[in-house]
């Protein structure tokens, strides 16, 4: 029996009224997969290749076979958004064999979630934070709620695979098997898998099965890209010059610009024109910024205004819009976003993507440029580099344009070797491990030492922790009042540790930073960081408003709107990029052929700095000397080596190298001043690096390196051993320096 006939009567009318021809290839090896094995399953397909129907007409059919006595499945989503919209799609499906698909996040009504409270049954849709605050505050009925638990279906399961969400999100699916006492089939979902047999090794961890990875031919999807660059003031790089070598006077553009404008941003604002699009940018700063230009230039040139804004600190009513704007198909206008709309949600047919300067990863890029291509359009990314003018007196490093090359270098390695980021797998989780403890202490009252710590130490996330380090974490904890112990000998939650346990804010693992809200009279704006006074402004929502009181104990920013631009501020964004990146960045600079997808500008700019790159050496020698004791180091790593080789200079090499005022540009380059010449540096690097280097070493004295959101409540020990072993890569950066051998004479 073929997949098709395999599946319950209800999908076949679903897919027949939806004028399905055929089954994707994805449909049909998911379909083999679940119904003729008892294994977890790995589905990884290009964007809107229909994944999630793929996971559930199987699961769907099976359970109208034999229908669940609790909730059948579990369908975690790592954002509202997504949640929101696959809830729609799936009670299209659901509604005729009356399985029901309950959604459960922040934003959804009380009723609503307490009418599945009542019932038990279907599907639930969750984020992991919603997981966790379930697994708290119903703890007794978890049994009744999951006793008959068979799918667990992990959406976008590659952005859950790089830090301590993903983890949690492993974490919550143990604890919550081993307290309903089922063992439910994992099922991951992702577009952008670089290394399938070590994310199918995630997925399954502590199931005891393995995990199938169906091979998948695809068709050869074609691609319209393009990349441009801007100089943010000034003439453009590709502005042809005149025949007495001189360059021309501008063409007056097309649209009216408003004073100080950007080239960049006027270039997207033409391109917009009459499309339905998104507008990608890196962080919540720039999507505030950029949203407020292009609105500036509506106003210039007497257009209503066409922009919407999308990022994860607006209300939702703000995000439910755009979303609902995006969605219909008679509406063209474009959203200015982060990575919120960056992941599975269905927009519609969308025309095209643009991308403000690169993303950190291909994994990124690709999700990116998968929003777009969807009702058989082909997918299509327009790349839009912006930098200032460098100055004539600048120093060689800031003439480099990385943006642009880290660009390219995403897109090569993507093109030629199908590459995307590996998982991180090999991490020390203190502060999840944290977490973790808390949560279990919450949820179950008091445990005795060894019975939390076979509770928690068995979850398969924690395999690099040791018990001695279960044993200092509980020891700091009871000297810091977070947990206490019973007169009987147990460990219950203790007086500060309540204070973190009871807020909200404590089911998420990821950093927040202190946020106050943003009302605008009864209109509630979003939310923002370290509010200015009032008579300041502020900017959010793609709009600027003047701050008019300021509530420090109710978190509350009241404002009025005014007219204007300032930047906004919401917290620090890092990117994490791979060593892989930036050596194709230096091939980037090395080699002579051309990209089809660079535009007029790109491909000057890309010329000059060839150009440069070869007068000076940087692509040959990683030492480059910017006159008397200025010296500039190119590693050429990604970030964590790139901080580990930072860390080497300074702390092993720096005295006999005479190193001082080292000033890294992560992950490009390092400037310095230095009393050696270059070959000793090359010879004391090389020398120091082939020594037993232990990763403690690289952290400074007195050093305690908080990174993840809970790391203030773990002793001091741990976090140092949690930053040295788990982010510094040493291995990375002492491959990096055997190559530097060759620079000794």
């Amino acid at each position: 029996m073929n997949v098709f006939d395999r599946y319950a009567p209800f999908v076949q009318d679903f897919i027949y009224r939806n004028n399905w021809e055929s089954l994707r290839a994805i449909q049909a090896a998911a379909g083999d997969a679940i119904f003729g094995t008892d294994d977890n399953v790995l589905l990884s397909a290009s964007t809107a290749s229909g994944k999630t129907e793929a996971a559930f007409f199987p699961i769907l059919t099976l359970f109208s076979e034999d229908m669940p006595r609790s909730v059948g499945a579990i369908y975690i989503g790592p954002l509202k958004a997504l949640i929101n919209d696959q809830f729609t799609r799936l009670n299209d499906l659901c509604a005729e064999a009356e399985i029901p698909v309950w959604h459960w996040h922040g934003d959804v009504s009380q009723s609503h979630k307490d009418k599945m409270m009542k019932r038990p049954s279907g599907i639930l849709q969750i984020t992991p934070e919603s997981l966790e605050a379930m697994l708290i505050r119903k703890h007794s009925m978890i049994p009744k709620l999951f006793g008959d638990l068979r799918f667990v279906v992990i959406d976008e399961v590659h952005s859950l695979m790089r830090g301590d969400r993903g983890g949690q999100t492993l974490c919550l699916i143990e604890r919550l098997s081993k307290l309903a006492g089922v063992n439910p089939r994992r099922i991951g979902l992702s577009a952008t898998i670089g290394d399938l047999e070590a994310t199918g090794e995630f997925l399954s961890a502590g199931t005891g099965r393995r995990t199938v990875i169906p091979r998948i031919d695809s068709k050869g999807v074609k691609w319209r890209l393009s990349m441009e660059h801007f100089y943010i003031s000034d003439v453009q790089a590709g502005a042809e010059k005149t025949d007495n070598g001189a360059l021309p006077e501008l063409d007056e553009p097309t649209d009216t610009a408003p004073q100080n404008a950007d080239p960049g941003i006027g270039y997207i604002f033409e391109h917009t024109k009459g499309k339905k699009c998104l507008i990608f940018v890196n962080s919540r700063e720039e999507c505030e910024a950029v949203t407020t230009s292009l609105r500036s230039y509506c106003e210039a040139n007497h257009e209503p205004d066409r922009f919407l804004i999308h990022h994860g600190n607006l209300s939702a009513s703000y995000r439910e819009t755009a979303e609902a704007a995006m969605k219909d198909e008679d509406v063209y206008m474009t959203t200015v976003t982060t990575a919120t709309l960056e992941l599975g949600i269905d927009i519609g047919r969308l025309e095209r993507a643009f991308q403000i300067d690169a993303p950190f990863t291909v994994s990124s890029f690709l999700q990116r440029m998968g929003r777009t291509g969807r009702r058989e359009l082909p997918p299509e990314m327009w790349f839009v580099m912006r930098e200032e003018m460098p100055e004539p007196r600048t120093m060689l490093p800031e003439t480099v344009p990385w943006k642009l090359l880290q660009g390219i270098a995403l897109v090569q390695v993507y093109i030629e070797e199908r590459w995307v980021e590996p998982p991180r797998l090999d991490r020390y989780p203190y502060s999840l491990l944290y977490h973790q403890v808390m949560s279990t202490l919450a949820s179950s009252g008091e445990l005795t030492p060894p019975q939390l710590a076979e509770r928690v130490l068995t979850l398969k996330y924690f395999h690099m922790i040791t018990k001695d380090d279960l044993r200092l974490l509980l020891r700091h904890l009871t000297e810091t009042d977070h947990i206490q112990r019973t007169d009987e000998g147990g460990l219950i939650v203790g007086l500060a540790g309540e204070r973190v346990v009871n807020s909200f804010k404590f089911y998420a693992v990821f950093r927040e930073n202190e946020e106050y809200t943003v009302r605008s009279e009864s209109q509630e704006l979003g939310t923002i960081v370290m509010p200015p006074p009032p008579g300041e402004k502020i900017a959010i929502a793609g709009h600027v408003w003047i701050v008019t009181e300021l509530d420090h104990k109710r978190h509350l920013v009241y404002c009025e709107p005014v007219k204007g631009k300032v930047p906004a501020y919401f917290g620090d964004c890092p990117g994490d990029i791979n060593t892989k990146i930036l050596l194709r960045m230096r091939d980037v600079l090395r080699e002579d052929k051309g990209y089809p997808y660079l535009m007029k500008n790109a491909v000057e700019r890309l010329a000059q700095a060839r150009y440069s790159a070869r007068a000076s050496g940087v692509t040959e020698l990683p030492l480059i000397n910017l006159g008397g004791r200025m010296w500039a180091l190119f590693p050429w790593l990604g970030t964590y080596a790139f901080l580990a080789l930072e860390r080497f200079l300074k702390l092993r090499c720096g005295n006999e190298l005479g190193i001082k005022s080292l000033d890294p540009s992560r992950p490009y380059f390092i400037e310095f001043t230095m009393t050696a010449n270059a070959q000793e540096f090359f010879r004391i690097v090389t020398e120091e690096a082939e020594k037993h280097i232990d990763p403690l070493e690289l952290v400074y004295p007195d050093e305690v390196p908080l990174f993840e959101k809970y790391d203030e409540y773990v002793p001091s020990e741990l976090v140092r051993k949690g930053f040295a072993y788990g982010v510094l890569d040493i291995a990375g950066m002492k491959a990096r320096i055997r190559e530097w051998k060759k620079y000794i004479e």
